[in-house]
């Protein structure tokens, strides 16, 4: 597979991370105005560094789009006369729709929107794809390609705003949490590094429980507390605090605010 990344900032490389890593690409031309942050990727077979946009364009047959919002609309406008029947466009720009991109390229080109977080560089993103209605053909190579890097889910277009902040926010706000029980471990008495290794493996060994099993979290929860148990102790304290309420707050504060950032 022929793939462009144009716009190689922290997303971009780690899309082109999880490429190379899973062997997912015959060429990679990684495009950027400068180079001297991803050339380190330039040692990888197949990997091509440029700061031209058209030359990753014309020899790829994939172009993922990384770049800032702003910068988005110029790019289209440059490459759209090297575009061919062949091209896939699939952007991970947040708060540019399908239709802006179609009046720029055209309804005929295959246009993918992918909202991927940055677990992609470890094959473990949760994409969510939608497209236009020419890029329905061709949505099942974005699948093919983001399912190798994690998991990938078809969702209407109208959903974006919120995937991104459940899935691209998300790692943050799953990094923040990782954060904290890190340093309740450490207050109990583990040094930094022994805390932040049981903090991630209870994490994951959490998250795997729900995957494997298909529970509610509560049917979880259920089997390690028990009546008057330190368990119940901490999540009652934890909720008295608003824990759970928190989550809520801050995931419905940063819906406000994409959706006030697309509207700008």
């Amino acid at each position: 597979m022929k793939v462009a990344i144009i716009g190689t900032g922290n997303l971009g490389k780690s899309i082109a991370k999880g490429l190379i890593v899973k062997n997912a690409i015959t060429t990679l031309y990684l495009s950027k105005r400068k180079l001297e942050s991803i050339k380190d990727l330039e040692e990888y077979s197949g990997v091509k560094l440029t700061s031209d946009n058209k030359e990753a364009v014309i020899n790829s047959d994939v172009i993922i789009f990384a770049v800032q919002p702003l910068q988005l609309e110029a790019i289209l406008h440059e490459i759209r006369d090297s575009l061919t029947e062949k091209h896939i466009l699939i952007s991970t720009v947040t708060g540019i729709n399908i239709p802006r991109i179609e009046e720029i390229v055209g309804k005929d080109q295959f246009i993918i929107r992918a909202m991927p977080n940055t677990a992609i560089a470890v094959g473990k993103s949760m994409t969510c794809l939608c497209s236009n209605v020419n890029g329905e053909k061709r949505i099942a190579i974005a699948e093919a390609i983001f399912n190798r890097l994690g998991t990938s889910v078809i969702i209407p277009e109208s959903k974006m705003q919120a995937a991104t902040v459940i899935c691209a926010s998300g790692i943050a706000f799953w990094m923040r949490l990782i954060r904290a029980t890190t340093q309740g471990a450490v207050q109990l008495g583990f040094d930094a590094k022994e805390a932040q290794e049981l903090s991630m493996q209870t994490c994951l060994g959490a998250v795997s429980l729900l995957i494997e099993s298909g529970n509610h979290p509560e049917e979880e929860i259920d089997k390690v507390t028990t009546p008057r148990g330190c368990t119940i102790e901490g999540l009652n304290e934890m909720e008295h605090g608003g824990l759970s309420s928190s989550l809520i707050r801050g995931i419905q504060a940063s819906f406000k605010k994409i959706n006030s950032i697309t509207k700008a």
